[in-house]
């Protein structure tokens, strides 16, 4: 039975980015040796999109109130990469990582499943 999904981050400077993920956005983690943290995620959903080119994976943090959000992220020394856009079926941004890497952020306007129970 599958009991949970684990999520990898590729990164050119995973240290930081794993400090960042620790301590900025407050992820629980374990040392899995080595310094190397794992982090528990918030209650998280899957949706497969249909492409006509190859295949991809997409990462987004989701949130309730994207301006809040970025409000906190920014007081805390976040850079917003990509301000809030409206792209209909939610507000989306992205926010730097210290690799330089974005990371995407979303208030979604759709239902969404990880809310559901079982």
């Amino acid at each position: 039975m599958i009991n949970g999904v684990h999520v990898i981050l590729y990164s050119t400077n995973a240290e930081a980015d794993r400090v960042f993920i620790r301590d900025i956005l407050g992820f629980a983690g374990v040392d899995a040796g080595d310094g190397w943290l794992i982090f528990k995620l918030p209650p998280a959903e899957v949706a497969v999109h249909p492409t006509d080119g190859q295949g991809k994976h997409e990462f987004y943090l989701m949130c309730d109130d994207i301006e809040k959000t970025l409000a906190n992220l920014t007081a805390r020394g976040v850079t917003i990469s990509q301000p809030p856009s409206d792209a209909g079926w939610g507000l989306l941004a992205s926010i730097k990582l210290p690799s330089g890497s974005d990371l995407s952020i979303y208030q979604p306007r759709h239902p969404i499943a990880c809310d559901l129970e079982g």
